[in-house]
């Protein structure tokens, strides 16, 4: 009987423990807002699907890709962030200008698609920002500010 009773008491410990990792892991994603295809210039279109869905999620959430710093060597280019791999310009009430340099960029796509996964996954920006860091630091140098 006290054995029996002792394992009550430490299931009765454990078990809210348990029950509240549980309920973590069942989060449902967070929806990840992307540019429809149809406002990438042709040569974006056309590119490998990962590539395209890079550069639909740049032109429709600016601001995570401005967070992270690309390691990718693309400072001589002026590259100051994961997001200049994509956009030139951005005017407010004019025509983006694309930056090509993304087509061809393995290192920049991969930064892409692991911050819209910690995005859609509700990870905080200097969370993710710290991750791409370490993740993608020994690639290269960074002009990120």
């Amino acid at each position: 009987m006290k054995r029996l009773m002792s394992f009550l008491m430490l299931l009765g410990l454990i078990g809210p423990i348990f029950g509240v990792t549980g309920c973590g892991s069942n989060a449902a994603p967070i929806a990840v807002e992307m540019a429809h295809h149809s406002t990438l210039p042709t040569e974006m279109q056309d590119a490998p699907e990962r590539v395209r869905q890079a550069y639909q999620y740049a032109v429709a959430n600016p601001e995570p890709l401005k967070n992270v710093p690309c390691f990718c060597g693309c400072g001589p280019i002026g590259h100051t962030n994961n997001y200049d791999c994509y956009i030139k310009d951005a005017p407010v009430n004019g025509k983006i200008v694309f930056d090509e340099h993304a087509l061809g960029c393995k290192i920049c796509v991969d930064i892409t698609h692991d911050v819209v996964r910690m995005t859609s996954e509700g990870r905080a920006p200097p969370e993710i920002r710290r991750t791409i860091t370490t993740t993608y630091g020994q690639f290269g140098p960074t002009n990120f500010k």
